[in-house]
C-alpha cells in the first residue's frame, strides 16, 4: 500500500475530513490534498506532524514500515467499515440468482 493510501485511511479510521485532519496537525489543506492524491510526497517535518501527534502516534509503525505491534499500541487502521482487515481474497464470495420474468 502507497503512503497517499495510507494516509487517507487513517484520516478515515479517525472520521476526520480533510480540513479537520490539517487542523490537528497543523498542515495546508492543500498538502493533504496533493498527498491524498499521489502528486507529493511528504517532507519528513510533515511526516513527524502525524506520527508525533498524540491521537496518530498509534499509525507510526505502520504507515514508515507497513508493519504493526499491537502488544506495544502501534496498529493499522481497520481496512473495512465493520472492524474487519479482511482482503477481498478472504471474503467468502456468494452467487446471486436472478428473478425469472413474469
Amino acid at each position: 500500500m502507497n503512503f497517499h493510501e495510507k494516509i487517507k485511511l487513517v484520516r478515515v479510521a479517525e472520521g476526520l475530513s480533510q480540513r479537520q485532519f490539517c487542523q490537528i496537525i497543523d498542515l495546508p489543506l492543500s498538502t493533504l490534498r496533493k498527498y491524498e492524491i499521489n502528486s507529493s510526497i511528504p517532507s519528513i517535518q510533515n511526516l513527524m506532524k502525524i506520527t508525533k501527534n498524540p491521537r496518530f502516534k498509534k499509525y507510526a509503525l505502520w504507515l514508515t514500515t507497513d508493519e504493526t505491534a499491537p502488544e506495544v499500541g502501534q496498529i493499522a487502521p481497520s481496512l473495512s467499515p465493520d472492524g474487519c482487515e479482511n482482503s477481498e481474497a478472504d471474503q467468502v464470495s456468494t452467487e446471486t440468482t436472478q428473478k425469472s420474468p413474469r
